[in-house]
């Protein structure tokens, strides 16, 4: 991995299941060229691996502080992660 990219984990609290977080999600990664995935936890929570152009990364996890228009975000929890072993980015679970 080149230094101007990384890999990340989020995991997002509050709202976030049932308002189409995990669609807006993928729309806001594949519009970045970043590879993943996202899901629903059992928690209530959405997890989500981001890989790609640190820059770009960047730019999601400002947007995932708001997410789609009928979430409400309580937080967002950030952490280094593997580098997801498919490329592109997918709804799992």
């Amino acid at each position: 991995m080149s230094p101007d990219t990384k890999t990340v984990s989020a995991r997002i609290t509050g709202k976030v299941q049932g308002v189409s977080f995990r669609a807006w999600t993928r729309q806001q990664a594949q519009s970045r060229a970043l590879s993943g995935w996202v899901r629903n936890e059992a928690d209530g929570s959405v997890s989500a691996v981001f890989s790609g152009s640190a820059r770009m990364i960047d730019e999601v996890i400002v947007l995932l502080q708001d997410g789609p228009q009928a979430a409400r975000v309580e937080g967002v929890e950030i952490q280094a992660a593997t580098e997801p072993e498919d490329i592109g980015f997918g709804i799992v679970g």
